[in-house]
């Protein structure tokens, strides 16, 4: 028997520490792996952690509640066969008789400190749990770390399982492995000095409750005030006429059910229309690294969700522009339904390159939404009402009812100015008002 030590996974990039909300196991349980362990919230999302391996639980290191840092044991799980620990293999190793300089002992011994720290160092910048078989299987095949991170995981929220690593050291063979994408300084924003919080004196009265921010909302308020104080923002509105969209959703949602298995509602054509208009105007689709202005290669669009607890989380559609409209209400449609019941996975809440809130769920025309950091626009879709509207007729103008809606763009004026912000606005209005009422499903 040997003991697996579970430790706090790394969540993010950013992401230091996690705070265990629930145990699914006790000590003393028989786990298999990917049976679920714990639960843990961060910063970012919450998670469920599953066993990276097979055996019986043998110590709960912490409670519920209770803040863990990354990399720091939480459990330890008895597992059969030999003792993984490394300090065994120098035990095993015969004692040499004869007598060599001392110099040579120390060129025996450190290359293998060498590589343990190489191994620690490794371990450090994983952003991701690793299982020991698939830690062996690249330590034996030269993956390193960087490469392991470029691996597409098909275990329990992305974890990288046997099958993926083997898969790509075939690829590798041949040539087709994916580039490792560079790692952001982390550093460089540990150094930020932290700017207190303004504070305002609140006279609480006898009759007044004061209610304690649960964890989610206090990290929304100080993202809210964050993006605040970084962009200056500017908000532009536009009244779209989507009479077309209206007919042909009423005309064609029956039949989508029947034959995608998937509700139809119009956020997937708001998209649909953003994302077109995001690759025609490449520097809203952006963000802002002090004087540099890094443009986006890919129209990643998130999709504010409010959850059961009044709280907001941002899904995100990656490569929304080469989907169509089946593809986006599936993946609309899932994303909204895990993030309602914190099933999302931290990669489907970050990477988004553009924002769309809607307004018009809750039956309000219009808002100004603040910018999710660090992109540099979000776009809030109104309610859509009937109105008299003046068209103009072969026998002169009439007044007919029309189906509207205000779309409103919050951007960062630091690089997105008023003509771009309106002309980029107005186009995807245009989009809308254009909508083919007799297209095919």
């Amino acid at each position: 028997m040997s003991e697996f030590k579970v430790q706090m996974p790394k969540m993010g990039e950013s992401v230091q520490e996690a705070t265990i909300t629930k145990w699914f196991v006790k000590e003393g349980d028989t786990v298999e792996e990917d049976d679920l362990l714990f639960e843990i919230a961060t910063e970012k999302v919450d998670s469920e952690i599953p066993s990276p391996v097979d055996g019986v639980i043998s110590k709960i290191l912490f409670e519920v509640d209770s803040v863990v840092n990354v990399g720091e044991t939480v459990a330890t799980i008895k597992t059969e066969g030999d003792d993984d620990d490394e300090s065994s293999d120098e035990s095993d190793e015969p004692v040499k008789e004869e007598k060599e300089p001392a110099s040579d002992d120390k060129q025996e011994q450190s290359p293998k400190k060498d590589s343990e720290e190489s191994d620690s160092e490794e371990k450090e910048e994983a952003t991701r749990f690793y299982s020991p078989l698939v830690r062996s299987i690249a330590k034996e095949e030269n993956v390193s770390i960087k490469e392991l991170e470029s691996i597409e995981g098909s275990g329990e929220s992305g974890r990288v399982q046997k099958k993926d690593i083997l898969a790509y050291l075939d690829q590798r063979e041949s040539g087709e492995t994916p580039k490792a994408t560079a790692k952001p300084d982390e550093e460089k924003e540990a150094a930020q000095p932290k700017k207190e919080k303004p504070k305002v004196s609140v006279s609480v009265g006898a009759e007044d409750q004061v209610v304690e921010m649960d964890r989610v909302r206090k990290l929304i308020a100080d993202h809210m005030v964050q993006s605040a104080q970084t962009a200056p923002h500017v908000t532009s509105v536009i009244e779209a006429d989507v009479t077309n969209l209206v007919l042909w959703r009423n005309k064609v949602k029956e039949e989508f059910q029947k034959k995608y298995n998937q509700k139809l509602t119009y956020m997937p054509v708001f998209t649909e229309a953003v994302a077109a208009a995001l690759r025609e105007f490449p520097t809203v689709n952006a963000s802002v690294d002090g004087d540099k202005i890094i443009l986006r290669g890919k129209v990643n669009v998130g999709i504010a969700v409010a959850k059961p607890d009044g709280n907001l989380i941002v899904p995100v559609i990656r490569d929304a522009d080469q989907k169509n409209l089946v593809g986006l209400t599936s993946s609309l449609n899932d994303l909204a339904d895990r993030a309602r019941n914190n099933k999302l996975s931290p990669d489907e809440i970050s990477g988004g390159t553009f924002s769309i809130t809607n307004f018009g769920s809750f039956r309000n025309i219009i808002g100004t939404p603040i910018i999710n950091q660090p992109q540099v626009g979000i776009l809030a879709t109104g309610n859509i009402e009937k109105k008299p509207a003046v068209m103009e007729t072969p026998t002169g103008d009439a007044i007919v009812v029309r189906h509207k809606m205000f779309l409103s763009l919050s951007y960062d004026h630091r690089i997105v100015d008023g003509a771009m912000g309106g002309a980029f606005l107005r186009r995807i209005a245009d989009i809308l008002e254009e909508f083919d009422v007799n297209r095919k499903i």
